[in-house]
């Protein structure tokens, strides 16, 4: 009785620190990614580093799979402690290159070293979850972990706007050294307590960082060259294939095609991300664009997004495992199709802006049934020794997905012209990625499940 009691909650004695540690560390990731979105316009000027803009937001995003791969195979071969301990060394490392960069070379080497990091940093955390909470808490985690990356970006670019106005846009990235340090202290007791992982050998397998490298590349080439005029487009699409051909090496079999249980769970991770995240960089531009919004007012668009998001992942966190998951990823996969359908129709039809609004409120809340339920079924559907490369495939498909959907919705803006035909032919993508979605998510169970 006293067992259960003890197991009843994140935040108990028990579990209290490390849960703070863990969502602390995930919200600091989760800040520093969207508040560079916010200072780098002020970074770019006064480092003269124009040419260099888009690399600071692409170069993160590809080392991030090196990142997510290499700690990985760690934890599966020595278990998690470690990979967390330099995962955390890379970000702070990469934090103070950047908060002291005096070129835009350097802020981007310093932005490099940070997104190796914060890759191999979330596949760290999801081993450790594995390792110390029961199952029946692995619901309410995720749900933490998932408001954690939304508070931010509620808050996360207006307190870094005000940082770089009243101090510095260094103090965006020197700032949260000292809160990360701080963070990993609070879990440290926890971590002494896991295991070490005995893996089969001690040579680290040098192909599946080379692979993840070329996944970087593609990545990288697909960031850089999406947006070239002419000969851009059939590049990037180059760059993708590499993309994708690399990765699929890097997941599970059968992730391309879906097979049942753990395969399709990936493959629906990344067709939600890439549906979601390509679609929504639009919605603002739409609702400033051709309904005169402002700035701040289409910017509410997604923070009702990411209420939506935080309040469904709340919901699914208190129902735990009372409900089948594969339950909650099918109807999160419906509302973010629907959510789709609502912002292809509206631009297509010039309809309210308060239809948009809505819609997308809509995919928030499907996004927040889908990505904790499908880290569930990843760790469900995993052993001890392969809980590191299950959880990297999750991430990187998160990476990849949503890397793929740019580069082509920002291929088909540039060839559909100016106007509301331009935001219908991204959306319509959006829509098919979402059907793709649900169709995928009716197949994340599996006959006989592993672990």
């Amino acid at each position: 009785m006293a067992e259960n009691r003890e197991a009843a909650g994140i935040l108990n004695r028990r579990y209290r620190w490390v849960t703070t540690g863990t969502v602390a560390l995930v919200f600091f990731s989760a800040f520093e990614s969207l508040a560079v979105t916010t200072v780098m316009p002020v970074v770019s000027a006064d480092l003269n580093g124009e040419a260099l803009y888009a690399l600071a937001f692409a170069g993160p995003l590809a080392t991030g799979i090196i990142g997510m791969v290499g700690a990985g195979t760690w934890a599966d071969r020595r278990g998690p402690v470690v990979p967390l301990y330099a995962s955390v060394a890379a970000f702070v490392i990469g934090l103070l290159i950047a908060g002291v960069a005096w070129t835009m070379d350097l802020f981007v080497v310093g932005r490099l070293v940070q997104g190796l990091g914060g890759g191999g940093l979330t596949v760290a955390l999801y081993v450790v979850v594995a390792r110390v909470f029961p199952a029946e808490l692995h619901p309410k985690v995720f749900a933490a972990f998932a408001a954690a990356w939304v508070i931010p970006s509620l808050v996360g670019p207006f307190i870094s706007g005000i940082v770089a106005e009243t101090l510095s846009w260094h103090w965006v990235f020197l700032g949260v050294v000292g809160l990360v340090i701080v963070a990993l202290a609070m879990i440290i007791p926890s971590l002494r307590s896991i295991e070490r992982t005995h893996g089969d050998g001690a040579r680290f397998p040098a192909r599946r960082l080379v692979l993840a490298t070329l996944a970087a590349g593609g990545v990288l080439g697909l960031s850089l060259l999406g947006r070239l005029p002419t000969v851009g487009w059939p590049l990037a699409l180059g760059f993708g294939a590499l993309a994708v051909i690399a990765v699929a090496r890097l997941m599970p079999r059968g992730v391309l095609r879906a097979t049942h249980g753990l395969p399709s769970v990936i493959a629906l991770r990344g067709l939600a991300a890439a549906a979601f995240i390509g679609a929504e960089v639009y919605v603002p531009y739409l609702l400033t664009r051709e309904y005169a919004f402002s700035p701040s007012v289409a910017g509410l668009a997604l923070t009702f997004a990411a209420l939506s998001w935080s309040g469904a992942s709340t919901v699914q966190g208190r129902i735990g495992l009372r409900l089948e998951s594969v339950v909650f990823v099918r109807i999160g996969a419906l509302l973010i199709l629907v959510s789709t359908v609502t912002a292809a129709l509206t631009a297509a039809l010039h309809l309210s802006p308060v239809v948009l609004i809505i819609g997308w409120t809509i995919a928030g809340a499907g996004m927040g049934l889908v990505y904790p339920r499908t880290s569930i079924m990843v760790l469900t559907y995993s052993t001890t020794v392969d809980q590191g490369f299950n959880s990297s495939a999750m991430s990187i498909a998160d990476s990849l997905g949503g890397a793929l959907a740019l580069a082509v919705t920002g291929i088909l803006f540039t060839v559909a012209g100016s106007g509301l035909w331009a935001f219908a032919a991204v959306f319509a993508l959006a829509v098919v990625l979402s059907i793709g979605a649900s169709a995928v998510a009716p197949r994340v169970t599996a006959s006989v499940m592993r672990g």
